[in-house]
């Protein structure tokens, strides 16, 4: 079961609310996003937003959690979100939505598994339809220094983790995502590692912001975007957000992450998001923010500071940030 340690600290629940700024001012800005939602969904008819005949598209929309409602004027336009994706299992280049139509998301199961009190094998429309969906906003940033705002919709991945029963002798989460080279040109180059892995430490996984996505703008996931199941953890680089997931194991043993494979001089266990410590081969401290042709300062911890800077203390030593 989760231990007291998993549970966040109350200073930074109570600071989170100077952080998010709730209030009238914050809740004048939906108007934006309401009217992208009206007129701005479907993008151009070359933009594949397949999301229309997924089954579990009666499930959507769901209720707006406010607490993380607060980006609502800087909402990237869902035809840019959905045009301009990193998803290496179909090409290495950035327009790879028509590739990824490819992939077959139902049937779809995921399985979880390792120190847990009741490892399963889920039927994703079982555990979409047993979990608490809510959406978010959620800042996007990318290794690369793009950026984008997104409204996810999915639930915290500390109701899985409920569900488990995840055992005290869980010190990390592995999540590992779809394997099939038959559909995926992308694994079919061997000098990558596939399956892609990523992980988090116990206490990453349980924190609140730690998000499973299950839908975006509304409607399930487009498959470009890691349908039918991705991870958000919006303080981290991108690439640690994995898509179309289907096993989550808790282990004992701190897993090796894809990234961190090829390049580990490059690509860190951690890589919460830090404008002081350039890539080896670009600057951090500044971002393009995708659609919009403007740049934005990088923030620490891409702004979450408040909510997630208790997680890394007393661990100087460690490559925290790449």
């Amino acid at each position: 079961m989760l231990s007291q340690s998993m549970v966040t600290d109350e200073k930074f629940f109570l600071n989170r609310r100077k952080f998010l700024g709730l209030g009238a001012g914050a809740l004048a800005l939906g108007a934006s996003y309401e009217a992208q939602a009206l007129f701005g969904l479907g993008g151009s008819n070359d933009i594949p937003l397949n999301w229309k005949e997924d089954p579990s598209m009666s499930l959507y929309p769901v209720a707006k959690n406010p607490l993380f409602n607060v980006f609502l004027d800087e909402v990237t336009a869902e035809e840019e979100a959905a045009r301009y994706n990193n998803f290496y299992e179909f090409g290495s280049h950035k327009e790879i939505f028509q590739a990824a139509q490819e992939l077959k998301i139902r049937p779809w199961t995921v399985e979880v598994s390792g120190e847990v009190g009741n490892p399963k094998i889920w039927d994703i429309d079982e555990l979409l339809s047993g979990m608490d969906l809510e959406e978010r906003i959620y800042r996007h940033r990318c290794v690369e220094a793009w950026s984008m705002v997104v409204p996810w919709t999915g639930f915290g991945l500390r109701q899985l983790m409920e569900k488990s029963d995840v055992l005290s002798s869980a010190k990390y989460v592995k999540f590992t995502s779809f394997m099939d080279p038959k559909t995926a040109p992308g694994q079919r180059q061997s000098w990558y590692p596939w399956p892609y892995v990523e992980g988090l430490t116990i206490e990453e996984a349980a924190h609140e912001l730690t998000f499973m996505v299950t839908g975006v703008y509304g409607h399930p996931l487009p498959k470009q975007h890691g349908a039918p199941l991705r991870l958000a953890t919006p303080w981290k680089y991108g690439f640690k957000s994995s898509k179309s997931i289907d096993k989550i194991e808790f282990t004992s043993e701190r897993p090796v992450s894809f990234w961190e494979q090829i390049q580990p001089k490059e690509y860190g266990f951690w890589a919460n998001v830090n404008p002081g410590v350039p890539h080896p081969r670009w600057p951090q401290n500044m971002e393009r923010v995708l659609g919009k042709d403007t740049y934005r300062p990088t923030e620490m911890f891409n702004g979450y500071g408040e909510m997630v800077a208790g997680l890394y203390t007393n661990l100087e030593d460690q490559m925290l940030y790449r």
